[in-house]
């Protein structure tokens, strides 16, 4: 069998294929094919079974050097071991957006759970430290949902909080001093479609990046709307985010209750909004730990000994429905009144 591999990204050959053809090389003697490489393909011979997962192989190493300076060895060997677990398991967790080079997918049991989560709820909350793919896999299942067809727009909103430093003025117009709050999550896009999609679809208003304080007065029909960062939310400002759902849409809320950078004594939206929707039906909550980080494996371990030496933070297993968070009057004084929570959301719309 032969199969011809067309070079991405042509003028990085020489990272591709690494010094002296080395990652060719290792590939060939690991898959037992025969590997030519000819100006911008790379052609495959072999068995057939050998050749299909040589072509994979490729096609992994390209989508990484998308996101690297260079490949080594140990990239070759983990490009090996995914193809190989990718053969062997069940591939229908794969999440299809508009690049066509992007395999997301999730990678624990909790991330699973979380994309089914998104998929089956019109409202779900999903609480994890840092580096568990809690926003990545957002963006990625909304852009899922609006190639498919099954939802008109996606807005991504995120409240332009400091994460403990003061920056002080910022020059430009609306969107230039919010960039820097909702980078990550254009980065997240620019994983799952090109440069041009990504502009196209922000000037047709079918993909929308706002602050928070943008979103009064709004009803947001047909749209996947997420929340990012929602643990820097007031109880107020949730209230006022969460009742901006529309007809046929849905809302995601993401956050680390561990990293809240709101002023001394000032209680989280987000954790006030789980402790009030535990049990509410339609919603879902989700709550991804330690081992459902997919960052470098340093995160992990660093996320552990923080939360290992804090005394304020309390451990929770992963639940769903009915995950049982912390109360806001555990965090720094009682959870305003619904009541008046409402009458601020009310006030917000006029």
């Amino acid at each position: 069998m032969e199969l011809t591999v067309t070079l991405r990204q042509p003028h990085r050959r020489a990272e591709l294929f690494g010094p002296g053809d080395r990652n060719l090389r290792q590939i060939r003697d690991a898959l037992k094919v025969q590997v030519q490489a000819r100006n911008t393909t790379v052609r495959i011979l072999g068995n057939p079974p050998d050749v299909a997962r040589a072509a994979a192989v490729m096609e992994r190493l390209q989508e990484m050097l998308r996101r690297r300076d260079d490949l080594d060895e140990d990239s070759v060997r983990a490009a090996l071991a995914e193809v190989d677990e990718g053969e062997g398991a069940d591939r229908t967790d794969v999440i299809g957006v508009f690049a066509r080079d992007a395999v997301i997918s999730p990678k624990t049991d909790g991330q699973r759970q979380y994309v089914q989560s998104m998929l089956a709820h019109d409202l779900v909350i999903c609480l994890g430290p840092a580096g568990t793919g809690k926003t990545y896999l957002a963006v990625a299942v909304a852009v899922h949902q609006l190639k498919s067809g099954e939802a008109r727009r996606i807005v991504l909103v995120r409240p332009a909080v400091e994460a403990g430093e003061k920056l002080g003025f910022l020059p430009g117009d609306l969107q230039q001093k919010v960039n820097p709050y909702l980078r990550p999550l254009f980065d997240a896009m620019h994983d799952m479609m090109t440069f041009d999609q990504l502009k196209r679809f922000m000037i047709n208003d079918v993909i929308e990046v706002v602050p928070l304080a943008y979103m009064r007065g709004r009803t947001l029909n047909g749209a996947i709307i997420i929340l990012d960062e929602a643990q820097n939310t007031t109880p107020a400002q949730m209230l006022m985010f969460l009742t901006r759902l529309g007809h046929n849409s849905k809302m995601i809320v993401t956050g680390d209750d561990s990293q809240v950078d709101l002023e001394p004594g000032q209680p989280s939206g987000l954790i006030d909004a789980v402790h009030r929707l535990r049990g509410c039906p339609g919603v879902d909550v989700i709550r991804l730990t330690e081992v459902d980080i997919v960052r470098h494996r340093l995160v992990q371990a660093v996320v552990a000994r923080y939360a290992s030496l804090s005394s304020s933070r309390r451990p929770e297993p992963r639940e769903s429905e009915n995950a049982g968070v912390v109360p806001s009057a555990d965090r720094g004084g009682p959870a305003p009144a619904a009541a008046d929570l409402q009458a601020d959301a009310l006030r917000d719309d006029r």
